[in-house]
């Protein structure tokens, strides 16, 4: 990896990389907060997966996250939200395409190609992290995202329990298989089959393979997505069905937005670090 950008923050660095990746076939861009106590030995890993239209920089820009990260002493990845680039296939609208590759392994054209944002995170980035990091500590890994990355990290850690031992989202889409925005974006990735979309689906995976963590969701009450892309009972129902331990807090008057995000970022960062 190459660094391209450096920002001291908080006494730790937020650093920003570019790599070329086998698993997307392009040039990927992702950022890493390292908190001042990787001076004195390892520490935990915790993945941020942003939502539709985002890169590494709305959450660093937008949230004060770093501040909880080294208040806690967490590294803190953030991957980009899809393949980006003149070769990578688009889309005119903000919901498919570029900014959109909703962490799966595409199978049909134009998309196949390049968008597999579900192996890069988890087959191809914990090894360049490893070893660019020495201090991160690749036994304690967490996840956890917004809106469209709160998706991907619930069926992340649901596929990969062991590995992301806690988990948390913001604003999830829990449900894409039910919603607008899960449907555009499966039909055009998977193809018509929507057998082969369950496995992308956090309520569906939740039904079958519970796991052992304590999930924590925060969700606007407020939310313009709430009732037509996101609909948190869906999950919360199967939740209670298959046993799962689940944190859904109803927060009245917020948003989608990253005011929202950042007002119970702090409660995030310290859900992650009693578990790691």
């Amino acid at each position: 990896m190459q660094e391209a950008l450096r920002h001291k923050s908080f006494g730790g660095w937020l650093t920003v990389h570019d790599h070329d990746s086998a698993v997307t076939n392009c040039t990927m861009r992702l950022a890493v907060y390292t908190p001042p106590q990787a001076a004195d030995g390892p520490v935990p890993v915790l993945w941020y997966l942003s939502g539709l239209t985002c890169t590494w920089q709305n959450v660093n820009e937008k949230s004060g996250i770093q501040r909880h990260a080294a208040e806690h002493g967490m590294m803190i990845v953030f991957p980009d939200t899809s393949p980006r680039g003149d070769g990578v296939a688009d889309d005119e609208a903000y919901d498919l395409g570029q900014g959109a590759g909703f962490y799966l392994t595409a199978t049909r054209e134009p998309w196949a190609q390049h968008f597999r944002m579900d192996r890069y995170i988890t087959d191809e980035l914990p090894g360049l992290v490893a070893d660019m990091f020495p201090a991160a500590d690749m036994d304690r890994q967490g996840i956890f995202g917004h809106s469209m990355g709160g998706h991907g990290a619930l069926t992340l850690h649901l596929k990969h329990p062991d590995r992301y031992r806690s988990v948390s989202a913001f604003a999830p889409i829990v449900a894409p298989t039910k919603v607008p925005w899960g449907e555009k974006a499966f039909s055009a990735y998977l193809g018509d089959d929507r057998s082969t979309w369950e496995a992308y689906d956090a309520t569906s995976l939740v039904a079958l393979q519970p796991s052992e963590a304590h999930i924590l969701i925060d969700q606007g009450a407020a939310d313009q997505f709430l009732t037509e892309q996101l609909r948190p009972e869906l999950f919360a129902e199967a939740c209670r069905h298959a046993g799962q331990a689940l944190t859904l807090n109803m927060r009245d008057g917020y948003d989608h937005s990253y005011y929202f995000v950042g007002t119970f970022l702090g409660d995030h960062l310290a859900h992650h670090a009693k578990v790691l």
